[in-house]
């Protein structure tokens, strides 16, 4: 689990086409060690953060592509 400074210093980001307006999108952020981390963004100081092995995350964009989950 990656600690609170970890969390803190991690470079977020989301998709483009999310808008500007910050609350309307998850964000997502690489971690050490490969992981990725994901939060809501519109509870990003108080709000859970998933955190997900690369091999984790991989396999979820690969399912993503591939319309494997009904969103």
């Amino acid at each position: 689990m990656p600690n609170s400074e970890e969390l803190k210093d991690a470079k977020w980001r989301k998709a483009r086409a999310s808008g500007g307006h910050g609350g309307d999108c998850v964000e997502v952020a690489p971690l050490s060690g490969g992981r990725v981390a994901i939060r809501d963004s519109k509870d990003k100081d108080a709000g859970p953060v998933l955190v997900f092995t690369g091999s984790e995350w991989a396999a979820f964009k690969d399912g993503m592509s591939k319309g494997e989950f009904d969103f």
